[in-house]
């Protein structure tokens, strides 16, 4: 059997992410996955390990009644991949910063994937 290649593991995660599908996000990452969200240049959120992950990507899909991810540009390394993201989404209740049910939450950012034995070991979202 042929190993997927690491833009092939990028692209499955996103297709998952965008069907609210967390089983198939966490499908070829590592036990130990290490993510971050880091918005502003600022760590707001590091999980480590696949149950954490899971858990706080089981929350998120509560959030949104509709999101998706579509990546606009793939810079292609030896064990990591960054892919610059535009992101949409649609608010399934209300925020504590004033944002409402239903409104569109529009943003691009970059994701930063690296990889060992075929697998995700990290996952960086920044916007």
């Amino acid at each position: 059997m042929e190993t997927a290649t690491n833009l092939q593991l990028v692209e499955s995660y996103i297709e998952a992410y965008n069907r609210f599908d967390v089983l198939g996000m966490i499908e070829n990452f590592s036990d130990e996955i290490h993510f971050q969200n880091i918005v502003d240049d600022q760590i707001n959120l590091s999980l480590l390990g696949i149950g954490a992950f899971r858990e706080q990507a089981l929350q998120a899909t509560e959030l949104f009644s509709e999101r998706n991810q579509r990546i606009l540009e793939i810079s292609e390394q030896e064990d990591s991949i960054e892919v610059t993201i535009e992101y949409t989404g649609v608010l399934k209740i209300d925020l504590p910063n004033g944002v409402k049910e239903g409104e569109t939450i529009q943003l691009q950012g970059k994701s930063i994937f690296e990889f060992h034995d075929n697998q995700i070991v990290s996952l960086k979202d920044i916007s």
